[in-house]
């Protein structure tokens, strides 16, 4: 299935594969937890409402499955100002049992940055000239198709940081504009963002990550947030991205 599916929708009514609808439903049973509050708030507050889209896609090792990726994003960033001012775009991928048993955080961590990479190639418009082509760079963010986007993951590996786990290999894609609207009012974002940080001690078995920061702060690297390791706070030397957008011009 490459469609998106509309927040809130019934499984029943969206016609999806058994692990389609198991991993729907689990991640709706993880945003309604009453016991175990989902430290993302606005995470929680999007998905109430009715501004999430969903989408599905295949193996995270096939080439195949980053053209539905790039099908579905291309797909929501052209409506996404129609979802709603705290719109996300979660994408579950089929993450069958022998890749988890075989694979570890970081395996997982090269699919990501894989598929980031394939996204890329596949994106049919040019970077946005604002945006920096270098992640080492503090304004810096992910691009697709003219937006800009928060990418995050989750693994079914992730044990430690329980915020990062899912059963299934997943995304959650933000524009970058929600996140703006979210923080019109800064008074109240810095409350909620205290809240968050409160909620993440209890929510996880780790401490807080160093690499989580704001945009636009001169010692952030937005790249680092996207997907944090689970055992302690190593991160990759560099970004895996810093030389995906030299070698697309250079093919141009």
């Amino acid at each position: 299935m490459t469609k998106l599916i509309q927040g809130n929708k019934n499984v029943s009514d969206a016609n999806l594969l058994p692990w389609q609808g198991d991993a729907l439903n689990t991640f709706s049973d993880k945003m309604k937890d009453k016991e175990h509050l989902f430290p993302c708030i606005p995470a929680t507050q999007s998905f109430s409402m009715g501004h999430l889209r969903y989408g599905f896609v295949g193996h995270p090792k096939n080439y195949q499955t980053s053209l539905e990726l790039a099908s579905l994003l291309k797909e929501f960033t052209i409506n996404c100002k129609n979802y709603g001012k705290y719109t996300t775009l979660i994408i579950f991928f089929d993450t069958p049992e022998h890749l988890i048993e075989s694979s570890s955080v970081e395996d997982f961590e090269r699919l990501f940055w894989k598929q980031l990479n394939n996204l890329n190639e596949l994106d049919e418009m040019d970077w946005p000239a604002h945006i920096p082509k270098d992640p080492s760079n503090h304004t810096w963010e992910y691009c697709f198709h003219g937006e800009q986007y928060f990418m995050y993951c989750a693994t079914p590996k992730h044990e430690k940081r329980q915020s990062r786990h899912f059963p299934y290999m997943m995304m959650a894609i933000t524009p970058r504009w929600v996140l703006q609207e979210f923080n019109k009012n800064e008074k109240y974002a810095r409350k909620i963002k205290k809240q968050v940080r409160r909620r993440i001690d209890k929510y996880d078995d780790i401490s807080i990550h160093s690499a989580l920061n704001s945009y636009g702060n001169a010692d952030n690297h937005e790249w680092k947030q996207y997907f944090l390791r689970d055992k302690d706070d190593t991160e990759l030397p560099q970004c895996p991205f810093l030389n995906s957008l030299i070698n697309k011009e250079n093919k141009n």
